[in-house]
């Protein structure tokens, strides 16, 4: 079976441990008095991170884990304060003595260690990255984040459907209409409201237009971190005119507000002639770029995520794509319906992520035309009732994950697993063999997110 998530969710004298797989849901209660679960990670090790961040959350103690080191408690975090947990209403904490974080790392003559971020050369986000070196050999590395530690689960509690709107569109910027869908689909089950057809397929096409924004960036950029600049200038054209597309559509260039319940009336001409000139440019674009010998050099045998590995790991859209594993969200009747084909590549290397990015984007171009609509219609939700409701959207980065549990019409828990969480645990097994200035042009190919990892 493959590991979807795993969360706590706090009861009166209890904890239940919530374990979601793709073939069922597992449920565990552990005593808030003596608080242990068993490891899953033995077994599947993207289970690490869930168990950490539990105990880190509400210090439920994990059995026999290979790895028990604070995960989202950076080194000055008051010990003992779990801040998920309901009697914790504290807005501002002291800051504890320093207690140094064990990085793991490979020993042996002439290993040493080198440390990347958390403050990076450019404009992104926190994030460490240590490695273990035999010159420039990559031998080992740890991902490390959590820096921007935002506390979005105990913000959205107490907090209506419609109040959460606002925080969950902006969770990952990269992933905007991919979280309002998950939270329009939680509040339409919630609600026991059915969407109209010309509704489904409009919020389905900003989805597939949100993933030509973040693909055709990632297709500028993995060359760019090649050497080869001329291909981040020409796809930084394009993802600007999908971004102006967005803002047409929904007024705004990351589509904030996009996903709702009113009508909307689409230009769909408009919609046309771009799609017609997008596709064009990527035809030019991928003849232009596959006849670059240089640059496949870099990319093939670069950065190899074995398929076996890729399920070991439970990794999700692109990257695992692109090591053979046939997992989209997207693969329902609906989609099939407008268009939608399954594409996989096999070498799990730079290059695969890349095709797959080029066969996802023309794919893209060709569901929005069959997804065009020329409105919307007005939608009247029912009252909300209380329940616990989960929800999964494709992303441009893979299998979104989403659960929210109401009571008295308020959000008791929320919980979101963004495909970044999964992703980021398998990163580290595509650096063996590869030299660390091969770093940049892996983590590229992967571009995962770190704000809807860092919650």
């Amino acid at each position: 079976m493959r590991l979807i998530a795993r969360y706590a969710v706090e009861l009166k004298t209890e904890y239940e441990v919530v374990t979601v797989w793709d073939e069922k849901t597992d449920r565990a209660c552990v005593p808030k008095s003596d608080p242990h679960i068993e490891t899953l990670s033995r077994t599947h090790p993207s289970a690490i991170w869930f168990e950490r961040k539990m105990h880190d959350d509400f210090g439920i103690i994990i059995d026999d884990a290979f790895d028990n080191r604070p995960l989202v408690h950076q080194e000055r975090f008051p010990r003992g304060v779990y801040p998920m947990q309901k009697q914790f209403t504290q807005t501002a904490l002291e800051a504890a003595e320093y207690l140094p974080y064990k990085y793991e790392a490979i020993g042996g003559d002439g290993v040493f260690e080198v440390a990347v971020g958390p403050i990076h050369a450019g404009i992104i986000e926190p994030g460490h990255f240590q490695f273990s070196q035999a010159g420039e050999d990559m031998l080992h590395q740890e991902v490390r984040h959590f820096y921007k530690y935002r506390a979005v689960e105990k913000m959205l509690e107490g907090k209506t459907l419609a109040d959460a709107k606002a925080v969950i569109e902006r969770i990952s910027g990269n992933e905007s209409v991919a979280y309002q869908t998950a939270w329009r689909d939680i509040v339409l089950q919630a609600t026991k409201t059915e969407l109209p057809e010309a509704n489904r397929k409009y919020h389905a096409l900003l989805l597939e237009l949100e993933r030509i924004i973040h693909h055709l960036t990632d297709l500028g950029f993995i060359p760019n971190d090649a050497g080869f600049g001329a291909a981040l200038a020409f796809c930084s054209k394009l993802s600007e005119e999908a971004r102006r597309q967005m803002q047409h559509l929904t007024g705004h260039r990351f589509g904030f507000g996009a996903i709702g319940f009113e009508e909307t009336k689409i230009d769909t001409m408009q919609m046309k002639h771009y799609l017609d000139d997008l596709e064009k440019e990527m035809m030019f674009f991928e003849e232009w770029i596959t006849d670059i010998p240089s640059l496949w050099d870099r990319f093939d045998t670069t950065g190899i995520l074995k398929h076996h590995k890729a399920l070991k790991y439970d990794t999700v859209g692109v990257v695992a794509r692109a090591s053979g594993v046939a997992l989209d969200r997207r693969e329902s009747d609906f989609y099939r319906a407008h268009g939608f084909v399954l594409h996989t590549e096999k070498s799990g290397d730079v290059a695969a992520r890349f095709k797959q990015r080029l066969a996802e984007v023309k794919n893209c171009i060709t569901m929005m035309r069959a997804l065009l609509t020329e409105k919307t219609e007005a939608v009247t939700l029912h009252t909300v009732q209380d329940g616990e409701y989960v929800a999964y959207t494709e992303s441009s980065l893979g299998e979104l994950f989403m659960s929210i549990v109401l009571k008295d019409g308020l959000i008791e828990r929320f919980f979101v697993r963004d495909p970044s969480f999964m992703n980021w645990q398998a990163l580290h097994l595509m650096m063996p063999g590869n030299i660390i200035a091969d770093f940049p042009l892996i983590n590229k190919s992967c571009d995962l997110s770190y704000a809807g990892n860092d919650l």
